[in-house]
C-alpha cells in the first residue's frame, strides 16, 4: 500500500474513532475498507482486513516455525507509540509470565497526543512482549502473546 493511501487510512480511522462512529465501510477502485468498532470504550477492531487491491498478500509463518502458533496475539487496534507503563518511572503493567484476564491493562498506545490504554480480550499468562517501550506499532501489529 503506498505511503499516502496508508496515511490517508489512518487519519481515517483516528477520525471515525474520535467522531464515535460505529461501522463504517468505503470502497474505492484500489481500496476497499470495512471497520467495526467494538465501543467507544474499547479501541477499534476491524470487521475485515483492509487490504488494497493488487497488495500481496501478508506473510504467515509455518506452524511449525512460529513458536507463538496457536496462541492469542493482541494486536495494536490503531497507529501510535507503545508504553509498557503508565509513566516513565512506573513499573510496567504486565510482564511475561503474568496471569491476565479480559479487561486488564496491557499498555498505553499513544496516538495524536491521546494516551489510549489497550486492554486484554483474551484471558491467560502473558508470553512475550513484542514492542519495545517508546517504539511506534502499526495497525493490527501483534503487542503481546497470551497462552
Amino acid at each position: 500500500m503506498a505511503d499516502d493511501k496508508l496515511k490517508e487510512l489512518r487519519e481515517l480511522v483516528d477520525f471515525l474513532k474520535a467522531s464515535g462512529i460505529a461501522e463504517f465501510e468505503m470502497e474505492k477502485p484500489d481500496l476497499k475498507v470495512g471497520l467495526k468498532f467494538a465501543g467507544m470504550a474499547a479501541a477499534p477492531a476491524p470487521s475485515a482486513p483492509i487490504a488494497a487491491a493488487g497488495a500481496p498478500a501478508p506473510v504467515t509463518l509455518a506452524a511449525a516455525a512460529d513458536p507463538y502458533a496457536g496462541m492469542h496475539m493482541v494486536k495494536s487496534p490503531i497507529v501510535g507509540t507503545f508504553y509498557a507503563a503508565p509513566a516513565p518511572d512506573a513499573e510496567p503493567f504486565v510482564k511475561v509470565g503474568d496471569q491476565v484476564s479480559v479487561g486488564t491493562v496491557l499498555c498505553i498506545v499513544e496516538a495524536m497526543k491521546l494516551m489510549n490504554e489497550i486492554e486484554s480480550d483474551a484471558a491467560g499468562e502473558i508470553v512475550k512482549v513484542f514492542v519495545e517501550p517508546g517504539h511506534p506499532v502499526e495497525f493490527g501489529q501483534p503487542l503481546f502473546a497470551v497462552k
